[in-house]
């Protein structure tokens, strides 16, 4: 008995079938959100992201039919708009969870912890990379950086912050996301789903009772330059991440001639500084 190429997963490069299209109610809904997204434009090619935003929004990842519905809005054929949606990472594929749990495993957030956050995690949930939980809530990934260094390590859920993390308060709050108990950003607006996410970055308001004031700020970790380059003095510890800071320990007054780092003030140099002038330059050649 023999099998077909088809049963043995062999491509016989025969050209795909084109996208169905949505359902009419849906196409008709997302034609009005998406005319106004074009119309934010002057040229109409510029709404392609917020418009795979915007597909994205509706079945939790970029498909063929949204890729479809894009370029018959915008004029564009499909490998344009294919192009441009498997550039950018925050564009999915695949069907994907409720929450997207990004784990940076950049440089600093890395040798902070990350790593071994991203290990725990996969053990713990069961699942690899850019895979999802059985029961479609969470989708694991690790990430670049988050921009978010002073907070090392840094995990992600939605494009939200969750700042210094440990491996254990990871699992909690991926138990959490799964049970449907509240998880609150360190910062930033309230959690919602990856579908209303992507509304969001779409360019949609964000229509939650106090989303939008919930906004996050600074920490010290992140001002300190700032103070530093304002002639303010800089405490001796900027940040604690690991525990609370001795109560009793007097704090460090650094002298005029002392600085928290290379970089937190100009710094006389051989050239510059009469008193220690450079010396004589050897010629070319000696």
């Amino acid at each position: 008995m023999t099998t077909s190429s088809s049963e043995r997963g062999v491509s016989l490069g025969m050209p795909e079938l084109p996208a169905p299209a949505y359902p009419d109610d849906v196409r008709a809904r997302l034609e009005t959100d998406a005319r106004e997204i074009v119309a934010r434009y002057p040229d109409s090619r510029s709404a392609l992201l917020p418009m795979l935003h915007l597909v994205q929004s509706e079945e939790g990842h970029v498909t063929r039919t949204g890729m479809r519905f894009c370029a018959d809005m915008l004029g564009l054929t499909t490998a344009e708009v294919t192009a441009v949606a498997t550039f950018y990472t925050m564009y999915r594929r695949r069907p994907s969870g409720d929450y997207q749990v990004g784990v940076c495993t950049n440089t600093l957030c890395a040798v902070m912890g990350g790593d071994a956050i991203f290990e725990e995690l996969q053990e713990h949930l069961g699942v690899g990379n850019g895979e999802t939980t059985a029961d479609g809530k969470v989708t694991l990934e690790h990430i670049e950086c988050n921009a978010a260094c002073d907070y090392a390590p840094v995990v992600m859920v939605n494009w939200e912050f969750f700042d210094n993390q440990t491996p254990e308060s990871a699992k909690r709050m991926v138990d959490d996301l799964r049970a449907g108990r509240p998880v609150a950003p360190t910062r930033g607006a309230p959690l919602c789903t990856f579908k209303e996410t992507a509304r969001i970055l779409a360019g949609f308001p964000d229509e939650r009772e106090g989303a939008v004031e919930a906004t996050g700020s600074a920490g010290p970790a992140s001002l300190i330059g700032l103070k530093l380059a304002k002639g303010e003095a800089a405490p001796a510890r900027v940040v604690h991440p690991r525990g609370e800071a001795p109560q009793d320990a007097p704090p460090h007054e650094p002298s005029p001639t002392e600085h928290l780092s290379s970089h937190d003030a100009p710094q006389d140099t051989s050239a510059s500084d009469p008193a220690h002038p450079s010396g004589p330059v050897a010629e070319e050649g000696e």
